[in-house]
């Protein structure tokens, strides 16, 4: 795997309100973690995502606090941006589907697909609200789910099942606006032709046998029955035009452009470097792995009608893999802020610090099944893990090196059974996350630290400085070494501490390489420690 370019797209966050940590256990932190692994093993990694900025969920929101939408975009692609600066979490690009750039590509991609007969024109039955005196789009309607019962579905999507859906299909749908049963009428739209990829895109998803089951299950949910056409214009005013003569009235709809937002993301860096023809080099070379990280009511979005718009243009790399996740839940329900359920991650960031938020959240990744995230569990989880088990091991090594003036020689071999076992737990490690097995390598790099701990207990290092220096001396170097193995390996998922510690350890090399020297016998020269963590007290949190 060492050596080869990979894309990592990170699905586009509304912006309509702040980001919570259900959106980082979603799909943010995944993402970031799996970018650092890829590059301390030597990967070229270009790494996208960007502000949805167009369609309704952001007119809702204006029309609810009296601003225009791009009032409500320019807020919160701000907040966004600072948030994930917080949290550590650094895309080479985070573009704004607002800018003309992403309109010129959506336009030119909707033209290519229109141009190849994949597009096409039609008529479809949608909600008007007569109350108000216009259509109103997929998310200004709510309703019961048809197919699980689920009261708050939307016109477009239902956030419980994952199941996307056309406004007709809610039970005692109502507009959101004014609270009113809508009637549907005749609206004329341009359709993307999905049913002309369904063998394709089935023999395609026949290769897919490493997806995770969730998502395998999510895809063939949405295909069985066959691909119908779909709609992707709406009678709205904010969003990309539709570039044709006569259509000035419609704007092509969110999930189709916001899709292509991918698109130019890589564009726009490619032109940021000035290597205008760079994005090419990860959608159109075959060797390229493109991965999307994405919550699990996206999957079909990402697994079924993305890849038919590559399709449809021709040439353009499929998703090779799409590691989504299920919902992370707070007591059980989904994270809402608008309903008060949970946390948006700034609120817990001025309590927290960022490396902890982000341990905590990695250990209980919904990647299989939704998990429920807890205050008191974080705690736990912190102290346990983070500072009594690794960060304690650190501190006992370096505070005894450095009370007794130490200056720890390297052997001329490593035949200890401890490096041994700190080599295969690395292998192992890198085999997990490679296959985006986030909690796995996790758990990998935990049972390290405890082997570790055991270690330097068996050691003696205090009764071997009086008997034994030389052997003294060894035992301190190996757990020396299980400290860098440690910290390269958390790196990924703690990188301010692991920096910090890095640094501690006194290695001649930046942690951005360190993978390159675990494996091998190095020098350390040894800082005054620092206690790397302070313990968290569930009493003292204020939220």
């Amino acid at each position: 795997m060492i050596g080869i370019k990979i894309l990592v797209n990170c699905a586009l966050p509304y912006a309509n309100g702040p980001l919570h940590v259900g959106h980082i256990a979603g799909a943010y932190l995944g993402a970031d973690v799996f970018v650092r692994f890829n590059r301390l093993i030597g990967n070229e990694v270009l790494y996208v995502s960007g502000s949805d900025e167009y369609g309704t969920p952001i007119t809702v929101r204006a029309e609810k606090e009296g601003k225009s939408p791009q009032e409500i975009a320019d807020r919160y692609y701000a907040e966004h941006i600072e948030t994930f600066k917080k949290l550590g979490i650094n895309f080479d690009i985070f573009m704004r589907t607002t800018y003309p750039e992403h309109s010129s590509v959506a336009q030119e991609f909707f033209l290519k697909l229109l141009n190849e007969g994949v597009i096409e024109k039609g008529t479809m039955i949608a909600p008007y609200c007569r109350k108000i005196g216009r259509f109103m789009p997929d998310r200004y309607i709510e309703g019961e789910c048809p197919y699980c019962g689920y009261k708050k579905a939307r016109g477009d999507q239902c956030d419980n099942c994952g199941r996307t859906l056309d406004p007709q299909e809610l039970i005692n749908p109502v507009c959101i606006l004014s609270g009113e049963t809508p009637e549907f009428r005749e609206t004329e739209h341009f359709f993307l032709r999905l049913d002309l990829f369904e063998e394709r895109l089935e023999e395609w998803l026949k290769t897919k046998t490493f997806w995770k089951p969730n998502v395998l299950a999510y895809t063939r949910n949405f295909i069985q029955g066959g691909l119908k056409k779909r709609a992707i214009t709406r009678d709205i005013d904010w969003g990309v035009k539709v570039p044709l003569e006569g259509y000035e009235h419609k704007r092509i709809y969110v999930w189709f452009e916001a899709l292509i937002g991918y698109i130019t993301g890589a564009k726009m860096f490619s032109e940021v470097i000035g290597k205008p023809n760079y994005w090419k080099e990860f959608y159109f070379d075959k060797d390229v792995k493109n991965y999307y990280f994405i919550g699990k009511d996206n999957i079909p979005f990402h697994s079924i009608i993305w890849p038919a718009m590559l399709l449809g243009y021709g040439e353009l790399n499929l998703p090779y893999d799409i590691p989504a996740n299920e919902y992370l839940t707070f007591k059980g329900e989904q994270f809402s802020k608008s309903r008060g359920i949970g946390y948006t991650v700034d609120e817990l960031l001025r309590v927290i610090p960022p490396d902890y938020l982000r341990y905590y959240v990695a250990s209980i990744l919904p990647e299989t099944g939704d998990s429920d995230f807890s205050l008191e569990e974080l705690v736990k989880t912190v102290n346990s893990d983070l500072i009594d088990k690794y960060g304690n091991f650190v501190h006992r090594t370096l505070s005894f090196i450095n009370k007794y003036d130490l200056k720890i020689t390297k052997p001329n071999s490593l035949n200890d059974e401890a490096f041994e076992y700190a080599q295969n737990a690395f292998k192992e490690y890198c085999d997990e996350l490679s296959q985006v097995h986030i909690k796995r390598s996790l758990a990998i790099w935990l049972n390290l630290a405890i082997y570790a701990n055991s270690y330097f207990n068996k050691s003696e290092p205090w009764n071997l400085i009086k008997t034994d220096r030389d052997q003294c001396n060894y035992k301190l170097y190996v757990s020396l070494k299980l400290a860098q193995y440690l910290t390269a390996m958390i790196y990924p998922f703690t990188p301010t501490s692991a920096k910090a510690i890095w640094e501690q350890l006194g290695v001649n090399m930046d942690i951005d390489s360190s993978f390159s020297i675990l494996n091998s016998i190095n020098d350390f020269s040894v800082k005054p420690s620092r206690i790397p963590f302070e313990k968290l007290d569930i009493d003292k949190l204020k939220l």
